[in-house]
């Protein structure tokens, strides 16, 4: 069973984790990527940001409004390169901040109850899919990024371990 509110806290704090992490870092290290087609952190606050606004509450809203009548609105998952561009990391994890509490207003005006979290959507690619799912989606994607993020900053800072790289498996992931 999916527990709204432990998911909510999760995607509560994460704007301010990624603040703490990454406002103020050198642009070589928010724009560092793991190699071609691979993602910085400058491009998963984009993206974050970019999912806030047109994926999660979106379709919470078709789950509770059409069920499975009317199936999701494919996600485009590169839009942040349009979206970000000319625009700093402190813009994006502003702007990120602004967009998820308004996405947390959101979820607490729908009232969910627990059976409104087994109610049915249709995903593009999936097909049945539960509220609760979604949701429960929307916190691991944002645990995940995190986590790129995470490891896209060890990576960059690499080279300089020397010997230590032996007890750093981030390295070799």
């Amino acid at each position: 069973m999916v527990d709204l509110a432990e998911i909510r806290a999760l995607l509560e704090r994460t704007p301010a984790c990624l603040d703490a992490l990454l406002r103020g870092l050198p642009r070589s290290w928010v724009m560092a990527n793991e190699g071609t087609g691979t993602w910085s952190a400058f491009d998963i606050v984009g993206h974050l940001i970019h999912g806030d606004e047109i994926d999660w509450i979106p379709r919470a809203q078709i789950v509770l409004e059409h069920g499975e009548a009317r199936a999701f609105e494919p996600f485009d998952r590169f839009a942040q390169e349009r979206d970000s561009r000319g625009k700093t990391m402190t813009q994006l994890l502003e702007r990120f901040a602004e967009v998820r509490a308004a996405s947390l207003r959101a979820l607490d005006d729908m009232r969910l109850t627990p059976d409104d979290l087994e109610r049915t959507g249709k995903h593009p690619d999936f097909g049945r899919v539960t509220l609760g799912e979604l949701l429960a989606t929307w916190a691991v994607h944002d645990a995940a990024h995190i986590a790129q993020i995470a490891r896209v900053l060890a990576k960059h800072a690499g080279p300089g371990v020397g010997p230590w790289r032996a007890y750093l498996p981030v390295l070799e992931r």
